[in-house]
């Protein structure tokens, strides 16, 4: 797993990438892009003087992904701008989320990221009034069976995504950061008290060691690991920014533990400071550990998957440990998804073959 050393190693220190030989770079510029830190990579030479030391062929690849995630930028800052004037005037707050909310803050993770779509948090009890409002301005939901409507509206945390008619953009509209069927269950009102106002917006965003918790969340509880190293980018520009702020490290742990958080922050710092070398004060580590380090043998397998499920080679040289690692983590997503009966039900409904309706 060479490459993806080197991958590690440019994002950690930007200056050793300039002494890669070309046949190095071939390696970690696939990697780069298909992790989508492609961009990143870009900008991290850019801060530091460094694009003219790398060669002209691997600086115009950097280049090319930093003009689409400048593209990609604008285009999220026109979605906020419209999903504003859309629902900025309802009687609830509505609370951006993950890259949406780096973005409009001028937080680090922004720099060079690419976006899939907008995320918002919203309370439960306005999840009716801000989908009329956004199926009323051109918003719909993607085209999903009657199951899958029910699995989004009675054991998800989210409605089913929404598509807007005319610019084909995404937007997730959240009302809690975890499923309702979950091991956990972070509490959203304490979320949404929390949450800071947008300078210049109606919008809000979470407060700096919740923002960090539910990056901790989206990529340990929730997520698969397949490809993530961006989202550990993201975890270590956070923890880097917010860490330099009085009194967040002391109120991260207990946070954590209020919003049933502890196993997923434990993971995050452990992954963020082995491999990208994050740095986090000791007595956190300590008290992370003590809140929520797993038994020995679990934190032994996470500790072998989590290394292969995000160190993804080539994509003709992947390896048959990493697609088991990955298969192996998938699994674990569902399983802290879902209680086992209705994971059973739900893995049996979606492997059955589906009837197209008929044609009109």
């Amino acid at each position: 797993m060479y490459e993806n050393h080197l991958l590690l190693q440019a994002l950690r220190d930007p200056q050793s990438s300039t002494s890669f030989t070309f046949n190095e770079w071939r390696f970690c510029i696939p990697l780069a892009r298909r992790v989508k830190v492609l961009a990143r990579l870009y900008c991290l030479l850019e801060t530091h003087g460094l694009l003219e030391a790398v060669c002209e062929e691997v600086r115009n690849q950097l280049a090319a992904a930093h003009v689409t995630a400048s593209h990609n930028e604008r285009e999220v800052r026109w979605e906020v701008n419209r999903l504003e004037r859309v629902l900025g005037h309802l009687d609830t707050p509505i609370v951006l989320l993950k890259g949406s909310a780096y973005l409009l803050s001028g937080l680090p993770p922004s720099r060079g990221r690419l976006y899939n779509d907008v995320d918002v948090l919203v309370p439960k009890a306005k999840l009716n009034l801000v989908e009329s409002a956004l199926l009323d301005a051109g918003w719909e939901a993607l085209k999903l069976d009657g199951y899958d409507q029910r699995y989004y509206r009675t054991w998800m945390h989210e409605l089913p995504p929404m598509r807007h008619r005319e610019r084909g953009t995404v937007l997730d509209v959240h009302h809690a950061i975890l499923p309702e069927t979950g091991r956990v269950h972070p509490d959203s009102r304490l979320l949404l008290e929390s949450a800071l106002d947008l300078k210049g917006s109606r919008f809000k965003v979470l407060a700096p060691a919740d923002m960090v918790l539910h990056s901790a969340a989206h990529m340990f509880q929730d997520g698969e690991l397949a490809g993530s190293l961006r989202d550990l980018t993201d975890l270590d520009d956070l923890l880097r920014y917010f860490g330099d702020q009085e009194d967040f490290w002391d109120g991260l742990v207990p946070r954590a533990k209020l919003l049933e958080l502890s196993r997923p922050l434990f993971y995050a710092l452990r992954y963020a400071n082995q491999l990208l070398e994050t740095p986090v004060p000791e007595p956190v580590r300590e008290a992370a550990r003590a809140a929520g380090q797993p038994p020995a043998p679990i934190l032994r397998l996470m500790d072998s998957l989590v290394r292969r499920a995000l160190m993804l080679g080539p994509p003709d040289q992947v390896k048959l440990s990493g697609n088991l690692a990955r298969l192996l983590l998938y699994i674990r997503s569902h399983w802290l998804r879902m209680p086992p009966l209705l994971l059973a039900q739900h893995l049996l409904r979606k492997a059955l073959p589906r009837r197209e309706p008929p044609p009109t």
